[in-house]
């Protein structure tokens, strides 16, 4: 019984000794798959080529026109620099031949003025124009600006009822802000062509006719000639004849301009139908502010 019982005791070691290793090993095993399966902190650039990746293409983005200044002008369109066409069609429409001015037909017809006032503010002009481009430009501007000046007060008896008609800079062209006295002293009468003065107007009886035809540069010489001719010989304007001239007080008011080429009796023969010597005597007409209307 004693040996029996020694015999199962050792049965029962051995069995748990069996058992333990075999945990072990089964141990030992899982973490050696452990350490084999683990990544490592720092991984070993490949020696193989890597295969390039799929590249995708970016789509391209909506196309987006460049931002234009305010002062650029396109030519594609008009055979000259700016077209004065909407301006044309105001000044046959709401002007006689004799140069009066319907201002209460302008005044209906104020937003067409104003869309013409606005593509000038947005287009004026640069180095690519032509001089007679420019003249035409500021012509035509200093003219429809005179209208709206008297629209925006109207009704008015006199240019000179309005607080300084001149001086109101109510017009941005490109970033600058213009009046009349800009345009007519700092502009046209640097640009050396006197006969701009019977182009422009002050909307007033005594001054030279509104034309009812737009100025462009294709125009421009002979209609200058024409407004030139047919200021002198309006005998409501002034008076001409050999010997003795009452002429308007425009030609003192700017009597440099008119001496660059002589002196105002050499400028006067070259479009007066009446030969005026060089001893008459000049004389000046009062000025009629009335509206020209």
């Amino acid at each position: 019984m004693k040996y029996a019982s020694i015999l199962i005791l050792t049965i029962l070691v051995s069995s748990c000794c069996g058992t333990k290793k075999s945990i072990e090993n089964q141990t030992s095993q899982t973490n050696k798959i452990t350490v084999i399966t683990k990544t490592p902190d720092v991984v070993e650039p490949s020696k193989e080529i890597e295969t390039p990746r799929e590249v995708i293409p970016k789509m391209p983005l909506p196309h987006k026109p460049p931002k234009l200044d305010k002062t650029e002008v396109t030519n594609d369109s008009y055979s000259e620099a700016f077209n004065h066409a909407r301006w044309n069609k105001l000044l046959q429409k709401n002007v006689t031949d004799t140069g009066k001015v319907d201002y209460k037909a302008f005044k209906n017809d104020s937003s067409e003025l104003i869309v013409y006032i606005d593509d000038l503010t947005h287009n004026t002009p640069n180095s690519d124009w032509s001089k007679n481009e420019k003249l035409a430009y500021w012509i035509n501007a200093y003219n429809a600006l005179t209208i709206d000046l008297i629209i925006r007060n109207y009704p008015t008896k006199s240019i000179k009822d309005i607080k300084n008609p001149w001086d109101q800079r109510l017009w941005q062209f490109g970033k600058k802000w213009y009046n009349l006295n800009d345009i007519e002293h700092k502009i046209l009468r640097k640009m050396d062509e006197p006969r701009i003065h019977f182009a422009i107007v002050c909307a007033s009886v005594s001054c030279p006719k509104l034309s009812n035809e737009a100025y462009t540069s294709e125009n421009l010489e002979h209609r200058l000639t024409k407004a030139t001719k047919d200021f002198l010989s309006d005998s409501t304007r002034n008076n001409i004849s050999t010997n003795s001239i009452e002429v308007s007080k425009i030609f003192q008011w700017f009597a440099k301009d008119f001496k660059k080429n002589g002196n105002l009796i050499d400028f006067l023969n070259r479009y007066s139908n009446i030969q005026i010597s060089a001893k008459a005597k000049i004389n000046y007409k009062g000025y009629n502010w009335d509206l020209n209307e």
